[in-house]
């Protein structure tokens, strides 16, 4: 197993690079249009020249927009957690869902007392009949 790793290595790393080429928007390529870099990663992949060079060269590789990384924005930006008790939105939500939910119970009731007096009628004109 362990003499198929170089193998998998740079198959793995081929594969990323022409994944990441296609991926990568034409205003931020380097050097060569697109479309060459895709054949040079293709065609000089087994080697690793291709994918290398589009790593090194290919892609113009930019700081974040803002300046800042994503680990030092969630350092200066803490979420306030707070519990679903003390949480006003998520009472009203229950005080809506609450309202209703009594309205549908409330339409429920009425249904079944409407269909047992409907019941009680037939029964009763079916003793009448009878």
């Amino acid at each position: 197993m362990l003499r198929y790793l170089p193998f998998l290595l740079v198959l793995a790393l081929w594969i990323y690079a022409f994944i990441d080429c296609l991926n990568t928007p034409e205003e931020e390529v380097r050097g060569l249009p697109k479309v060459v870099w895709v054949i040079i990663i293709l065609l000089f992949g087994e080697v690793l020249v291709g994918p290398i060079a589009w790593l090194v060269a290919g892609r113009n590789r930019r700081g974040p927009a803002g300046g800042s990384t994503p680990s030092e924005w969630h350092r200066n930006h803490r979420t306030q957690y707070v519990a679903p008790d003390d949480n006003p939105e998520f009472l009203n939500s229950l005080k809506a869902e609450h309202r209703k939910d009594e309205a549908l119970l409330k339409d429920w009731e009425a249904d079944l007392r409407r269909r047992e007096e409907e019941l009680r009628r037939r029964e009763r004109g079916e003793e009448s009949e009878g």
